[in-house]
């Protein structure tokens, strides 16, 4: 398809959007903008009424279907996130009936808010603990009835849809072309749209971002083919794809693993925080994904007109704790100890004389056992300072206290902490 005829298509599917909401905003962000050296915008999909740009591909796939005369009336997605919200406001805006396969893990306020975007247009089967579950079910779903099975990245009308996220950034420039378009990566459907929109000579520069346990991208341009990644950190799971999809990667392939950025969880989280703090923006993980590839993209951006795609803020505040217990970590400023203390009166009492005036303890468990000269304690350690922690342990050494740090030992950290 010639890039002509792919931006029409897109015109086509952005016009038929406007009935269902306005073009989101293109925000120039004075705080990122000051820090980095540059004109750093926003693009505001979180702003969509589902809070993440995956509307706009599920409707276009949907409307595609009505105009052809292909659809039977009904349709069927296997998701547990913003694919499922889309998809099931697509549903009620065309009066459709539609069916969403989700893990029978996945938290009620997902289930929820899925439930209230479709109305009565959409039915929620539970099937299975994973998602490749969940997909098997559609699929026989979608053979059984005839249903349309709108995929959530992997097809022509979805990345057409989300490339309408382009057309939109043009008219907000005023014909400008920006610099640098840094734009989050999970199946794909949206990086590979955006670069076959800006196809040509004056097409920005991009960068990737994925998070740094579910590399899916950068693993297949190492591997100069797609891979399937044998096990991901499922915390961005807006982003945690263990395979890009095939027709992204057809596009995305002629890029080098340098082009793709990874974000560590933990520095994500502090990237979320600032934004909530600083700038009263909610944001999902893979939301903040963009915003957090500045950190290393530093000077590099100095001088230049930058556009960061703000993917989602689909966020659950029940995790608010965990995100701020992440950041911590990254920071350094929190870590967690095994240690073995002897069991005596006063030994707990010495221990804190180790602790630094900056030091506070912030989880303590305590086993005491009978007929043994040494025992157990769990500690969580929070500090002001990261520097603060090795003299902490220095003192520790030099006392000869018996300790193991669980910081970053996952499996532990899973269990205790």
């Amino acid at each position: 398809m010639s890039q002509s005829e792919f931006r029409s298509r897109v015109a086509t599917a952005e016009q038929a959007l406007r009935a269902l909401f306005p073009p989101t905003p293109l925000q120039l962000n004075e705080h990122l903008s000051a820090r980095y050296g540059a004109r750093i915008y926003l693009k505001r999909e979180d702003l969509t009424p589902v809070r993440s740009y995956k509307i706009r591909g599920a409707f276009n796939f949907m409307r595609k279907r009505i105009d052809e005369g292909t659809a039977t009336g009904r349709f069927c997605c296997a998701s547990a996130g913003n694919h499922a919200q889309g998809f099931a406001f697509a549903c009620r805006h065309f009066g459709l009936n539609g069916r969403i396969f989700m893990p029978v893990t996945t938290p009620q306020q997902k289930i929820d808010k899925t439930r209230v975007f479709g109305g009565d247009a959409v039915e929620i089967e539970l099937v299975g603990d994973f998602f490749d579950d969940c997909y098997a079910a559609a699929r026989a779903y979608s053979a059984e009835t005839g249903a349309a099975m709108v995929p959530p990245f992997d097809h022509e009308d979805i990345v057409e849809g989300q490339a309408s996220v382009g057309l939109e950034m043009v008219a907000q420039l005023d014909g400008e072309i920006a610099d640098m378009l840094v734009l989050p990566v999970g199946g794909g459907g949206l990086a590979s749209g955006l670069v076959r929109y800006f196809q040509g000579e004056t097409r920005p520069q991009f960068r990737f971002v994925e998070p740094l346990g579910a590399p899916s991208l950068r693993s297949s341009l190492v591997s100069g083919e797609r891979v399937r990644l044998p096990q991901l950190d499922g915390f961005v799971d807006g982003a945690a794809v263990a395979e890009i999809g095939a027709l992204p990667y057809t596009t995305l392939s002629g890029f080098t693993p340098d082009d793709v950025l990874l974000s560590p969880e933990g520095r994500l989280c502090q990237t979320m925080l600032e934004m909530l703090n600083v700038e009263g923006i909610v944001l999902e993980p893979a939301g903040a994904l963009a915003i957090d590839a500045l950190r290393d993209l530093g000077e590099t951006v100095r001088g230049k007109t930058v556009v960061l795609v703000v993917s989602g803020g689909n966020f659950d505040f029940e995790r608010l704790p965990d995100v701020k217990e992440r950041a911590l970590r990254y920071e350094g400023l929190k870590k967690y100890f095994i240690l073995r203390l002897a069991q005596r009166p006063g030994a707990l009492k010495d221990f804190l004389d180790y602790l630094g005036p900056d030091d506070d303890i912030a989880r303590f468990e305590y086993l005491k056992k009978s007929a043994r000269d040494f025992a157990s304690i769990l500690i969580g350690i929070e500090t002001k300072d990261a520097a603060n922690f090795p003299s902490l342990l220095a003192r520790f050494d030099a006392g000869g206290v018996s300790y193991q740090d669980i910081t970053d030992n996952q499996i532990l950290a899973d269990l205790l902490i």
